[in-house]
This record gives C-alpha cells, structure tokens and sequence, in this order.
C-alpha cells in the first residue's frame, strides 16, 4: 500500500537556512533518515549512509537527503546542545531537523505520523510525494542505491550526469555515445 508521506513536525534545523517541507519537494525523490545519537546502527550503518548519499546528490535537484532526529528514550542525554556536537564531530552536512516532542508520549511526533517502530529507519519518498519505502533497521547500500535510482529514471532522468540515456537505448541494449568524428 502506497500513503502520501505526511509533512515533518520539527522543533528545530541543523546545516540549512531554509528547512525542506516535503510540499516544497515535490518532485523531488526524498530519503528520510531516521536516527538517534546514542543508537548504534545509526552511528555504525545508517546515519553514513545517509550522509554518503547526501554529498552523492547535492545540489542536482533530483534527491534531497534530510535527517531526523527522532529521541524517543534517553531524553536527558540527547539535548540539542549534544545533537549539534554530535553533527559537528561527525561531519553531517545534510539538514537534519529535530522531531518534534510527542503530545502524548515519549514517541515524536514524526516518528508517529509515519509508524516508525524505532531507529534507523529509512523513509523513501517519491516524486509525488507517495511512501515507497519504509525499513526499520539496516538497509543495504546497493538495494537503496537501487530504489533511489529507479524512482529518479522513473521520470526519464536515468543518469546521474543527467544525460538522457533513454535515447540511447533499444530492445537490443544501450549504446556508448558516440565520439565525434574528426
């Protein structure tokens, strides 16, 4: 089942000046990296993945990577104040917003909109701003890679260089460009 992917409750922004709303992104594939600090397979796995695909893509208009601090345990220790250490020592350029406190709860409120059963978590959004991945956990580079490059092809931009490799192909494969003659 595909859902339109809710807008982000956030209490504050790191590393931008103009905070993403996922109606400005439209058309625009999103990755929402879900991660806590002190979680350790977003510090292991998740939270470099995001940022490694964040340097991959920015500024090409075709994918916006944004981080989400969603503290949902250890209140305490996870301040702002430590979040904007944290962002410093690790060296994360990608806009990363705070979740906003639950209203009912210790769950933010992002992470309830979505159903997120804790961090990591990786949210894949479309061009047309529909859910098209939901994974708790580990997710593996290629099979993102994957995903991320299909929904940006889904719209005729198949390469990164933005070259339209369309054009190029047939049933019977695709062909180098050709070199200009001498």
């Amino acid at each position: 089942m595909t859902i339109l992917a809710p807008e982000l409750a956030t209490a504050r922004w790191f590393n931008t000046t103009a905070p993403p709303t996922l109606a400005a992104l439209r058309g625009t594939v999103v990755v929402l990296h879900a991660f806590q600090m002190l979680c350790p397979g977003c510090v292991a796995h998740g939270t470099p993945q995001a940022e490694k695909l964040h340097r991959m893509f920015a500024g090409n208009g075709a994918v916006a990577v944004i981080g989400l601090h969603a503290v949902f345990e250890h209140h305490a220790a996870m301040t702002e104040v430590a979040l904007e250490a944290f962002i410093h020592e690790y060296r994360m350029t990608l806009p990363i917003a705070v979740d906003r406190r639950g209203e009912d709860g210790p769950i933010p409120q992002t992470m309830r909109r979505y159903g997120m059963r804790g961090t990591p978590t990786t949210i894949v959004i479309d061009r047309d701003g529909l859910v098209r991945e939901h994974a708790f956990g580990q997710v593996d580079d290629l099979a993102l890679g994957i995903l991320v490059g299909s929904l940006i092809a889904a719209r005729g931009k198949a390469s990164l260089r933005g070259e339209p490799a369309a054009d190029r192909c047939d049933e019977s494969g695709c062909r180098l460009p050709e070199e200009p003659r001498p």
